[in-house]
């Protein structure tokens, strides 16, 4: 791993973490019938915090999307997911809460389940597969999957809606973190008119703004401890199975790198949960109206 990528990809987790805390704040204050419409994305435009959100989220996106250029999905995904510590350092510091057992538990198990992972499966770059069904069976069970995730969010709303609708969007980002790689690469092999006349830039973008509204949907009826953890798990499952599915990614698959791909997996999804579940966490709004005018505010 280049120290380049890395400061990439951390520098990305960092840009996000604080955009999502910032996008939070200003989300759960939006009117529940913009709930999972694109109206959200318009009422939320004239805030002024949530712009700032935005920004942070769009360079962080940009940055991760030099990372993805530069290293394997597979090695990037795992470092993105970092953002919640970046989310929990932030939220301490709107909260004033001290991280406790609980929060130094699940620091150490995020941290540890990235390097762990990292260390043990050694994600190299290889051969994107050109088996078209391959490919599309993978973003089909993401896509899909997240489209059943939506529809049932829909119904439940403000009890497992929220944590659904994350989860949808995690999915949905890392479908996205693969096919901006796959950009990059026809950008690099024939330059711009290459990537204007492949379908994969505009399926990054149709992901990217149904993501933003899934996300913004959920911020708006849940705190982040409800919708954050599902989204920052969810993705690089998502990335890593895109990776190694059809982008070529290669891991160690002896029994032991196996055993510790797995353990690290396994520690950043429960890491991910218990800085989520943390009462530094913003616990948003508790009574929510079905409609209220949102109100710009600094």
């Amino acid at each position: 791993m280049s120290l380049q990528v890395l400061i990439l990809a951390v520098s990305a987790a960092c840009c996000l973490g604080f955009g999502f805390v910032l996008q939070q704040n200003a989300a759960q204050k939006a009117p529940l019938s913009d709930f999972l419409s694109l109206r959200i994305l318009l009422d939320l435009v004239k805030v002024p915090r949530w712009l700032g959100g935005i920004g942070l989220m769009v360079v962080g996106m940009a940055l991760g999307a030099v990372a993805l250029g530069q290293g394997q999905l597979s090695l990037v995904e795992p470092l993105l997911a970092t953002n919640l510590l970046f989310a929990m350092a932030l939220s301490r510091r709107q909260t004033k809460q001290s991280l406790g057992r609980q929060g130094w538990l699940g620091l150490l198990l995020l941290a540890g389940g990235v390097t762990a992972f990292i260390v043990a499966g050694e994600p190299t770059g290889g051969t994107a597969l050109t088996d078209p069904f391959r490919q599309w069976l993978i973003i089909g069970v993401m896509v899909g999957t997240a489209l059943l995730l939506t529809a049932y969010a829909k119904r439940s709303r403000l009890s497992s809606g929220p944590v659904l609708l994350a989860t949808a969007a995690g999915l949905l980002y890392g479908v996205q973190d693969a096919l901006t790689r796959v950009t990059g690469q026809r950008y690099s092999e024939g330059g711009l008119a290459e990537v204007l006349t492949s379908w994969q830039p505009y399926a990054v973008l149709a992901l990217g703004v149904t993501g933003l509204v899934l996300v913004q949907s959920a911020f708006e009826t849940a705190s982040l401890r409800k919708s954050l953890p599902a989204l920052t798990a969810a993705q690089p499952l998502a990335g890593i199975a895109c990776g190694v599915g059809f982008l070529g990614d290669r891991l160690r698959t002896d029994v032991g790198a196996l055993a510790w791909e797995s353990a690290g997996l396994a520690a950043i999804v429960v890491g991910i949960v218990l800085l989520g579940l943390h009462p530094a966490m913003p616990s948003g709004a508790t009574v929510r109206e079905p409609a209220r005018k949102l109100q710009p505010a600094g």
